[in-house]
C-alpha cells in the first residue's frame, strides 16, 4: 500500500454541512430505531468508514472487538482520520467529524470516490448516542486520542505516543448509551452475518471479529474472500445442488459506474438476486437490478433462439422463467446514489441501469458461446419453469372465475370472524381439526377466526408454483387471507391485522410452524416485513396445587413456580403433547386470550436478507449435510422440545 500516494486526504476536505442537533432526542431519524437493529447500526457506521478507505485502496484489514465490559472497538489500517485544523470551523478534523453532523470527507470528491453508511453522518450519531467514545488516529508517526461523553468533547486531541511510518490507521472504541437503548448488549451472531457480507463484497479485505465476553474461550471469526462477490454466490448456494459448476461472473465500468455480478442457477425453485450499492444492501432493488434483470432475459432468450434451443413457435422465455433458481449477486460503486422511496432502501441513478445491462449482456453473451452447456442447462430449466407457470396460471384463473361465480366464498373449513374492520380481526392456524374444533370454541367470535390444517403443508421450497396452487391446504390459506401472493400480492386486501400460527410445543409442532413460515416468506414476504405474522406460545405445563393452577411456558418458569409454591406430593404437574390435551377455557385462558396470552412477532430485517434465504434453503431444502450442521451449531438455542 502506498499512503503517498493519497495524500490529498487532508483537514480541509473535512466539509461541515450543519452542527450536530437533535440526535439524541430523535435517534430514530438517524439510525431507524432505538432497538436492538439501531443498536448495531452504530456499529456498521463506524464500520462503514473504515470500508470506505478499503474502497479507496488504503485499508486491507479491519478488527472488531466486543469487550467485557460491553463497549466495543473498530480498528481499521487506514490512513487514518487528518488531525489538522480544519478552517471551516477551527477545530481538528477529528473533532470535526466526531461532533459535527453531515461533517465527513465524503461530500467534496476529493476524500473518497465512493462511500457507503450515512455519507459522513455516521461518526457524529454514533458520539452523540454513546455514553462515552474513544478515537485513536496512528498518522504521520504519531498516536492521537481524543474522548468523548455523550456527544461533547471531553479532552482535547493530544499526541499519547510515537509509532513506525508503516503503522496507520484509525481505532474508534464507544460504549452504547443506556439512557437511549432499550438493551445495550451487542449480539455476536448478528455482527457476523453484517461482516461476512461486507468482506464478500469488498474483494481481499479482511474483517477479524472477537467476542472476549465468555469467559471460557472467546469467539472469533476471520472473513476474507479474495473470490469477492463469486464466493459470495458459492456460500449461498452451498445448500443447494448448483445447475452447473462455475459462477457466472461480470465486472466492468461504464459512466463512472463499476459494475460486479456473480450469479449461478441452483436445482431450486426460488429467485434470490440481491442488490448493493457502495456495500450497502438494497432491499427493494433498484435501476441497478432492472439493468441486470433486463440483460438476463433478453441474452438468454437471443441465445435460445440462436441455438434452436426454443421453437419458432415457442414464446419467449419471461424474466421470472429464467431467473428460477436463481442466486445473483449485483454489486455497484457509484460516486453519488441517488436513492427513491420512504425507506430510501432503492437505487434511482438513471446509469445504474445502463452500465450494469451493458456489461452484463456483453460478458454474458460471450460466457454462453464459451460454455454452450451451461447455456443449454439454463434454457432447459426456464422452459420447465414456463410451463409450471403457465398450468399455475390456469389454476389461478380457474379459481377466480369460481370466486366471481360463487361470490367468492372462504374456505369450508374456515370459522371466521364476524367484525369485518381488518384492524380489528386475527386469523389462528391451527394444526389438527382437534385443536381446530377446541380453538373454535375457545375463541373470541367477534375478532377471531379459525382455520385448520390437516397434517403438514406442502414444503414449497421443493415445488413449482403449479403444486402450490392445487394445494388444498394452501389455497385455504391465499383465499382466507385475501391478498394473493405473488405478483398478485395486494397487503390492502388483507382480512386480519394478526395471522398467528399456533401449533403443539413439540418437534412435530415446530417443523409444521416452519414449513408455514416458509410458505409465507417466499410468496407473502410483506406480511412478515410489516409485522402481521406472529407465533402462538402454548404453555408447556399446568401445575395444580390445592385447586389452584398455574401455567408454564418453559422449563426454568417451572423450576420459578415450585420454588415458590413448594415441591411435595400435593402438587400435580400436567405436561402439555398438545394443544387438543387443553379444554376449550385453558386454549382461552393460557394461549388466546389477548389480556394474557404470549405471542411472538416474527421479524425479517432487511440487512441480513441473504442470510434469511440461506436459512430457508438450509432447513427445507434437499441437501441433508447443511441442515444437520446448522442443527448441531444451533442445538444449544433448542429448549422444550420433546426430542
Amino acid at each position: 500500500m502506498n499512503i503517498e500516494d493519497h495524500e490529498e486526504y487532508g483537514a480541509d476536505q473535512i466539509q461541515i454541512l450543519k452542527g450536530l442537533e437533535a440526535v439524541r432526542k430523535r435517534p430514530g431519524m438517524y439510525i431507524g430505531s432505538t432497538s436492538s437493529r439501531g443498536l448495531h447500526h452504530l456499529v456498521y457506521e463506524i464500520v462503514d468508514n473504515s470500508v470506505d478507505e478499503a474502497l479507496a485502496g488504503v485499508c486491507t484489514h479491519i478488527e472488531v472487538n466486543i469487550h467485557r465490559d460491553g463497549s466495543i472497538t473498530v480498528r481499521d489500517n487506514g490512513r487514518g482520520i487528518p488531525v489538522g485544523i480544519n478552517h471551516q470551523s477551527g477545530k481538528t478534523a477529528v473533532e470535526v467529524v466526531f461532533t459535527i453532523l453531515h461533517a465527513g470527507g465524503k461530500f467534496g470528491g476529493g476524500g473518497y470516490k465512493v462511500s457507503g453508511g450515512l455519507h459522513g453522518v455516521g461518526a457524529s450519531v454514533v458520539n452523540a448516542l454513546s455514553e462515552w467514545l474513544e478515537v485513536q488516529v496512528r498518522r504521520d508517526g504519531k498516536i492521537y486520542q481524543q474522548r468523548y461523553e455523550r456527544g461533547k468533547t471531553i479532552t482535547r486531541l493530544e499526541v499519547i505516543g510515537n509509532t513506525s511510518p508503516e503503522d496507520h490507521g484509525t481505532t474508534v472504541t464507544f460504549y452504547p448509551d443506556k439512557e437511549i437503548f432499550d438493551d445495550v448488549r451487542f449480539d455476536y451472531d448478528i455482527l457476523k452475518i453484517r461482516f461476512r457480507e461486507i468482506a464478500f463484497l469488498t474483494r481481499g479485505l479482511k474483517i477479524t471479529l472477537t467476542d472476549e465476553r465468555p469467559a471460557e474461550k472467546p469467539r472469533q471469526h476471520v472473513f476474507h474472500y479474495e473470490g469477492g462477490i463469486k464466493q459470495f454466490v458459492e456460500y449461498l448456494n452451498r445448500s443447494s445442488n448448483p445447475l452447473y459448476p462455475q459462477v457466472i461472473y461480470c465486472e466492468g465500468e461504464k459512466e463512472n459506474v463499476q459494475v460486479e455480478v456473480a450469479m449461478q442457477h441452483n436445482d431450486g425453485y426460488s429467485e434470490n438476486v440481491l442488490g448493493f450499492v457502495n456495500n450497502i444492501i438494497t432491499p427493494e432493488g433498484g435501476t441497478h437490478v432492472e439493468g441486470f434483470r433486463a440483460a438476463l432475459t433478453k441474452t438468454l432468450n437471443d441465445y435460445a433462439r440462436t441455438n434452436k434451443l426454443l421453437k419458432d413457435s415457442e414464446p419467449n422465455l419471461t424474466g421470472d422463467d429464467i431467473r428460477e433458481g436463481l442466486t445473483a449477486i449485483i454489486s455497484v460503486k457509484i460516486i453519488d446514489p441517488q436513492f427513491e422511496g420512504q425507506t430510501k432502501q432503492k437505487l434511482g441513478n438513471s446509469e445504474a441501469r445502463g452500465a450494469v445491462n451493458s456489461v452484463v449482456a456483453t460478458q454474458l453473451t460471450h460466457f454462453l458461446e464459451q460454455n454452450p452447456n451451461v447455456g443449454k442447462a439454463i434454457v432447459e430449466k426456464s422452459v420447465l419453469a414456463q410451463r409450471a407457470r403457465d398450468a399455475a396460471r390456469k389454476a389461478r384463473d380457474l379459481t377466480r372465475r369460481k370466486s366471481a361465480l360463487d361470490g367468492m366464498s372462504l374456505p369450508g373449513k374456515l370459522a371466521d370472524c364476524t367484525d369485518k374492520d381488518p384492524k380489528n380481526c386475527e386469523i389462528f392456524i391451527v394444526e389438527g381439526d382437534s385443536a381446530g374444533g377446541s380453538a373454535k370454541t375457545a375463541r373470541s367470535r367477534a375478532t377471531q377466526a379459525i382455520l385448520p390444517l390437516r397434517g403438514k403443508i406442502l414444503n414449497v421450497e421443493k415445488a413449482r408454483l403449479d403444486r402450490i396452487y392445487a394445494n388444498a391446504e394452501i389455497k385455504a390459506m391465499i383465499t382466507a387471507f385475501g391478498t394473493g401472493i405473488f405478483d398478485d400480492f395486494d397487503i390492502t386486501k388483507l382480512r386480519y391485522d394478526k395471522i398467528i400460527i399456533m401449533t403443539d410445543a413439540d418437534v412435530d409442532g415446530a417443523h409444521i410452524a416452519t414449513l408455514m413460515l416458509t410458505f409465507l416468506y417466499r410468496f407473502m414476504p410483506e406480511l412478515i416485513k410489516q409485522g402481521h405474522v406472529y407465533l402462538a406460545q402454548p404453555p408447556l405445563y399446568k401445575v395444580e396445587r390445592n385447586k389452584k393452577v398455574w401455567y408454564a411456558y418453559s422449563d426454568p418458569e417451572l423450576e420459578k413456580i415450585l420454588g415458590e409454591i413448594g415441591r411435595d406430593q400435593n402438587n400435580k404437574i400436567q405436561r402439555y403433547k398438545g394443544l387438543g390435551e387443553m379444554d376449550d377455557d385453558q386454549l382461552w385462558e393460557t394461549t388466546m386470550d389477548p389480556e394474557r396470552r404470549i405471542l411472538k412477532r416474527v421479524n425479517m430485517d432487511d440487512a441480513s436478507a441473504s442470510e434469511v434465504d440461506l436459512t430457508f434453503t438450509t432447513l427445507m431444502g434437499d441437501k441433508v449435510e447443511p441442515r444437520r450442521e446448522f442443527i448441531e451449531e444451533n442445538a444449544k438455542y433448542v429448549q422444550n422440545l420433546d426430542v
